[in-house]
């Protein structure tokens, strides 16, 4: 019997990793679990666009995917910087208490 995994696996997993990551953006208020949700959403990308250069044999996906993690860790990073400084300030993480900040 063949148990080979396939492209379709590669693309269900994706799929499944994507939408769990769009579930957690939208129901939660924790800027922590966004950030967490953002990232879930992106390696669900890079897993598509590596199965998919695999599958091509084309090495322009997996390139792709060594900028999207460079973008993503800078992101991190300014994300949690951000996060800190807001922190300090509110003394919470809960995005509905950010919008305290703004002038009007």
């Amino acid at each position: 019997m063949d148990m080979s995994v396939t492209i379709n696996h590669y693309v269900v997993l994706s799929s499944i990793l994507f939408g769990l990551g769009i579930i957690g953006f939208v129901t939660r208020r924790n800027a922590i679990i966004l950030f967490m949700s953002v990232e879930l959403m992106l390696n669900s990308v890079n897993l598509m666009l590596v199965a998919f250069s695999r599958y091509r044999a084309d090495m322009a996906g997996q390139a792709m995917v060594l900028f999207i993690y460079a973008v993503a860790a800078a992101e991190v990073a300014v994300g949690l910087a951000i996060l800190i400084s807001l922190f300090k300030h509110v003394r919470t993480v809960d995005i509905n208490s950010f919008s305290l900040l703004s002038d009007n």
